[in-house]
């Protein structure tokens, strides 16, 4: 079997409850070998909880996990992973390669080429004495990730790891995920910002209340994500049925009371002056293409609502 073919994560059925209440239900998630994962969902949906399990912080109630096709619990499988969930546990008045070296001790690392070589890769190398107090977040997070590679894992589990960043900080951490993929890891990593998500990740899995109601490869989205002719008019009734008599073989979708999508081979003008010359308002109209952040915010809603 090719590289590309082997799972470096795998979960069936995977559960969690607390009390009565299940944070995650039935998750089944697949991730091949040198994928970049990007895993979403809202706030509570259930992200923390399923890689807290992963990593082995959390116990499932319910479910399997394998990692390189062996039981998370193996120490040899728990050993190529890195992981940064939630902040980094840094100590603000040491320096960078204090914090890295102190990591590497605990973890049994007695080689302190390994700490030179994380913190050169996250560009943090050349920080000297300046302690982590006076680093800005994007440094920190920098310095979270480079924790993460002590050991030199295959797999790096990063949960929002761009969230409260500046532009010049998601640059940085993007830059040094691609550098991070070009080596062969495999990440996992979870964000709200789905625009800088979309240029990252190669994979994607949807988390829903809980529940995974969608994984998809990056091409798999492009054509999801389809060109759509918006336009908004004042009688919304009446607008639609003409369109859906005149134009057959277009696909149409209501937005909200006033707003109507057009997907499927659209002439725009041919639209325009057919509700024009049936003396219907047109206030706004133009082409559009669905980004991640919209597909998403479909899917949360339960779909398009087509008509």
């Amino acid at each position: 079997m090719e590289r590309q073919d082997k799972l470096a994560v795998e979960t069936i059925a995977l559960t969690k409850r607390y009390k009565d209440k299940a944070a995650v239900k039935n998750v089944t998630i697949k991730i091949r070998e040198g994928e970049i994962y990007g895993f979403i969902g809202r706030n509570g949906a259930g992200k923390s909880t399923t890689l807290k399990m992963l990593s082995g912080l959390a116990n499932p109630t319910e479910g399997e996990i394998r990692l390189f096709g062996r039981p998370v619990s193996d120490p040899a499988v728990r050993r190529r992973m890195g992981v940064l969930i939630e902040a980094a546990g840094i100590y603000p008045n040491m320096t960078a390669r204090q914090n890295a070296v102190m990591k590497a001790k605990c973890m049994g690392l007695t080689d302190e080429s390994g700490v030179d070589a994380a913190l050169k890769i996250t560009g943090l190398a050349d920080v000297g004495r300046k302690k982590v107090k006076h680093f800005s977040m994007g440094m920190k997070q920098r310095l979270g990730v480079a924790l993460a590679l002590l050991g030199n894992p295959d797999l790096l589990l990063l949960d929002e790891p761009i969230n409260g960043l500046d532009p010049e900080g998601i640059r940085e951490l993007r830059q040094l995920i691609f550098k991070l993929h070009e080596e062969g890891k495999t990440i996992l990593i979870s964000s709200h910002i789905l625009g800088e998500l979309s240029k990252i990740a190669t994979n994607y899995g949807i988390i829903k209340d809980g529940e995974m109601i969608e994984q998809l490869t990056g091409e798999e989205l492009e054509e999801k994500c389809q060109d759509y002719f918006q336009i908004e008019v004042q009688d919304m009734g009446r607008a639609l049925a003409l369109i859906q008599e005149t134009f057959p073989e277009v696909q149409t979708e209501v937005s909200d009371f006033r707003t109507i999508r057009l997907f499927g081979a659209v002439d725009g003008a041919g639209v325009n002056q057919l509700l024009i010359e049936s003396q219907i308002s047109v206030y706004a109209s133009g082409f559009h293409h669905m980004d991640l952040e919209e597909y998403f915010l479909n899917r949360m809603e339960g779909g398009r609502q087509y008509v």
